[in-house]
């Protein structure tokens, strides 16, 4: 029974009833104790009378209310009152979708400008699990200014039965309206929007909504539904077995408007659009690229040759035609070729980022404030904002779940998930080696393939958690499988093969199903495939794509450049570009070096800067005794050599002159002299200078093995140095340099720590009875702290991780860089008979912003830490500049027809 004006429903008074349907009747009514006008709807006894039912759709309503999108009607509350079970909606003051197509179609712009929004309310409600399932013009209002809100979303599932069986049609939520009204009414004005699987009494997912939106984008379009017929089963057979009539679209459709129909249109779901923020990218694209005239595709559908069509009529102006129809048939084959530019804010790790599949956002790892924590964050591409996502702290490596909605990540040392709706991260796989992790990839069975270190193979495991498994192994000289990226089999993986002997690097691909991977080129960066069947990779700053047959594994064709001066980190064998299936690609270009000496104390919290922002590409700081200079690497004019900078005066000096690479300086004890590498000779080789400049620099010690200096011992007898071995990789040697009793050759170098791994970034203690270096033995970087000089057992220092270890000045803590880049601190001490050293447990200080060296062994001259300690526990970081010097993304749409272009000429 309807109510009358005047009605009062608790705090609320009935003006007018505005529309009655399957869901009940919703009336107009003011909201007295705030003051303001709403939309009652109240629920059918049907409805109210099942328990179960009810108790269900209150949980449903809760999960609507959370929906906050300037284009979806909000949902207020559920009350009741007067024995009725009521919701308590926004009024939208505006005209219902119905109502204007029933005064005619609408024009094409206006169209798409409608259409665009209710788009982007569906893909909001989507990110969240909300499915609509009764999309249609009645359920969507147009206000005056050309707002759009769509009204309903996901009552369809709330009212369904608990026992899961579907609804039948006439019960469906529903409003009759003048539009919708025929022979049947509420029945013919849902089922006129089922999908095909909705009318087989199937469930439905969010490709339902696609299919109701294509049927109210085509209904816009033509002022006449998809799908018509005399009474439902006319209506349902229809959609089951007839295409629309695309003929009667206006013939200044945009073709992107037409496949965009077409697919949303596809009774297979599997082969409609998946995701309906697809859309928006394809309006976007209508509304921007020039419209093709009405006579061209007039001729294009009937087969009509283009110059008959013009005929006589543009005969006295052929050539003004002919370069007409040129433009008119490029802007329609061919989609422009767009760029635009997009910030990350606190970018920290500007190589680490990636394009969602169907290109709608990027994911990237960023920094709040000015000491941390590092997260994870993403960006929609037509939007400023950005999303950082809980619980994410110390994110590396982030990658994408094929839906678009779910993002990996690696964390010290495990292998996390998080949603984009929310909720905390889900561990998948956790154990020490990932602390170096090179990248993961997701298929759509469910399968995350990684790289758990820079020198290992590639495992699997399910997404959603679980044992790992290995799915490739190291062959003879290879260093690592790095970078995968799953084809779109789901069942091949292409990766890198980087480190180890230079004659098995390139791109290869492997299968979940065994054998062995197949070698497809030779490179030394990473590689993505993109559709239709392009191989992408960076070549010396140069982004090639080329020709690729994913079923053959073969390249063809010349590489041809995309992107000109695309950033690589050679440390760790990456380009800066990501590209989706959707045909978008991104990339940023090569940052420069520019870094801060900064003073920080133990809190991350900054004290002040050495010197302005330095261009030079300056190395490792090291500080001197007397803490009044500091000594460094620094390139001017492609010359590297040391310099020397006054720390009170911010006043560099430069120390070395000669052409060769100068770098690696080493105080002595007494701040009287430095030692340095220098590759005068050929290889690199330790030379010695004064401190004041006042003599040139002598040779130190000269070998054919590549040397770089690490510490002098307080005492001034011995001089610590790695030494890059072919056979042995890096070793640590000492160069005694002041001999105490006449036992010691003070020119004879020896071995200290002599292994088959990767051993450096090495530090005498301060009482000198104690060495603490880097190893790359366990799999991962860790740090080790082993007796000097005699042989002793060594204690690992680090764990889950960890480089760049740094003694503080009494010798009883000792700081290292974890792989999530944070700054830890572990007091240590000596037994009581000094034979052996107490490891204490690492404590977190603060993330780290220091250049190059976040998660990335180094070796070579950049063998050291990229920090100095002062003897008070204050830190002197080589930190990465002010974020607003990394570049930003760019962003180029419809990149492929680049290629075609050239192919073609």
């Amino acid at each position: 029974m309807a109510l009358t004006p005047g009605t009062h429903l608790g705090p609320y008074e009935i003006v007018g009833l505005l529309g009655a349907g399957g869901m009940g009747e919703v009336y107009r009514a003011k909201d007295v104790k705030l003051g303001r006008d709403v939309a009652l709807k109240l629920l059918p006894h049907a409805f109210t009378n099942d328990p179960d039912r009810l108790a269900r759709f209150r949980r449903e309503a809760q999960v609507l209310a959370s929906l906050n999108h300037s284009h979806i009607g909000a949902i207020y509350g559920l009350d009741e009152a007067n024995g009725s079970q009521f919701l308590v909606l926004e009024l939208v003051d505006g005209e219902s979708l119905d109502k204007r197509i029933a005064r005619g179609k609408v024009p094409v712009d206006d169209a798409l400008a409608i259409a665009k929004q209710i788009a982007e309310a569906l893909e909001a409600a989507h990110e969240k699990g909300i499915i609509h399932r009764d999309l249609k013009p009645a359920n969507i209002a147009v206000t005056s200014d050309g707002n759009v809100k769509v009204l309903d979303f996901g009552l369809a599932k709330a009212t369904e039965p608990t026992s899961g069986t579907s609804l039948d049609v006439t019960h469906s939520p529903t409003i009759t309206s003048p539009a919708m009204m025929t022979g049947v009414g509420v029945i013919l004005g849902t089922a006129a929007y089922m999908s095909p699987e909705q009318a087989k009494g199937r469930v439905a997912d969010k490709r339902s909504d696609v299919w109701a939106y294509g049927c109210v984008l085509y209904e816009m379009l033509t002022g006449s539904r998809a799908f018509t017929g005399n009474d439902v089963s006319d209506v349902l057979a229809r959609i089951l077995e007839r295409e629309p009539d695309f003929s009667a679209l206006p013939g200044m459709t945009p073709p992107a408007i037409r496949r965009l129909l077409r697919r949303s249109l596809e009774k297979d779901r599997k082969r409609r659009l998946p995701d309906i923020g697809v859309a928006v990218l394809e309006i976007d694209e209508a509304l921007t690229t020039p419209a093709e005239s009405a006579l061209g595709f007039a001729a294009r559908r009937t087969g009509m040759d283009w110059r008959a069509a013009l005929g006589g009529a543009l005969l006295a102006a052929a050539v003004v035609a002919s370069a007409m129809i040129v433009y008119v048939r490029r802007t329609t084959v061919e989609p422009l070729v767009s760029r635009l530019e997009i910030s990350t804010p606190g970018t920290i790790l500007p190589f680490q980022f990636a394009l969602s599949p169907d290109g709608r956002r990027v994911a990237f790892i960023t920094i709040t404030g000015a000491a941390g924590p590092q997260q994870l964050a993403v960006r929609s591409l037509d939007q400023a904002g950005v999303q950082i996502l809980a619980g994410t702290e110390s994110a590396t490596n982030p990658f994408w779940a094929p839906d678009s909605r779910t993002i990996g990540f690696f964390a010290g040392t495990r292998l996390k998930r998080v949603d984009l709706s929310g909720g905390a991260p889900q561990v998948l796989a956790d154990f020490a080696t990932l602390s170096t992790a090179r990248g993961a990839t997701w298929n759509d069975n469910g399968v995350i393939v990684f790289a758990p270190t820079s020198n290992s193979g590639l495992m699997r495991v399910p997404a959603t958690g679980g044992t790992p498994g290995e799915v490739t192994h190291l062959a003879a000289g290879e260093g690592g499988h790095q970078w995968p990226q799953f084809l779109p089999d789901g069942r091949h993986v292409l990766f890198l093969v980087a480190g180890g002997q230079s004659s098995t690097h390139g791109i290869y691909v492997a299968s979940l199903d065994g054998g062995d991977p197949t070698r497809v080129v030779a490179a030394e960066q990473n590689a993505m495939y993109a559709p239709p069947g392009y191989l992408l990779r960076a070549s010396q700053g140069v982004l090639v794509a080329q020709h690729f047959d994913a079923a053959q594994l073969t390249v063809s064709g010349d590489p041809f450049p995309v992107a000109q001066a695309v950033g690589q980190s050679d440390g760790a064998n990456r380009s800066a570009f990501s590209v989706s299936p959707a045909g978008i690609l991104v990339h940023r270009l090569a940052a420069s070096d520019r870094r801060q000496l900064v003073w920080v104390d133990r809190t991350g919290k900054s004290l002040g800067t050495v010197g302005p922002p330095d261009d030079g590409n300056p190395t490792s700081p090291v500080l001197a005794p007397d803490e009044k200079r500091v000594a460094n690497g620094r390139s001017v004019q492609n010359n590297t050599d040391i310099w020397l900078t006054d720390v009170d005066r911010a006043i560099a000096t430069r120390f070395t002159f000669d052409p060769a690479l100068d770098v690696s300086p080493v105080w002595s004890p007494d701040a009287t002299q430095v030692v340095f590498r220098s590759s005068r000779k050929g290889s690199s080789d330790l030379f010695i200078k004064p401190a004041n400049g006042a003599t040139d620099e002598q040779p130190l010690l000269i070998s054919q093995q590549n040397k770089t200096p690490l510490d002098w011992s307080r005492d001034g007898r011995f001089l610590l140095f790695s030494v890059l071995d072919a056979k042995t990789q890096s070793d640590l040697w000492v160069l005694p340099m002041a001999p105490s009793n006449g036992s010691l050759d003070a020119r004879k170098p020896f071995p200290i720590v002599q292994t088959s791994f990767d051993e450096t970034q090495g530090q005498f203690s301060p009482d000198g009875r104690w060495i603490v270096y880097t190893s790359n033995e366990s799999g991962s970087d860790e740090v080790y702290v082993r007796p000097f000089p005699e042989a002793g057992g060594k204690r690992q220092v680090s764990t889950g991780g960890g480089s760049q270890p740094r003694w503080r000045g009494d010798g009883k803590e000792l700081f290292y860089i974890a792989a999530d880049a944070h700054l830890m601190a572990v007091s240590v001490r000596a037994t009581s008979e000094g034979r052996a050293i107490e490891v204490e447990t690492p404590l977190v200080l603060f993330s780290t912003h220091l250049a190059n060296g976040q998660g990335i062994s180094l070796t070579g001259y950049q063998s050291r830490a990229l920090y100095a300690v002062t003897r008070d526990g204050r830190f002197l970081m080589n930190s990465n500049a002010a974020s607003a010097d990394i570049p930003p993304l760019t962003v180029v749409l419809n990149w492929q027809q680049e290629l075609k272009a050239r192919a073609t000429r």
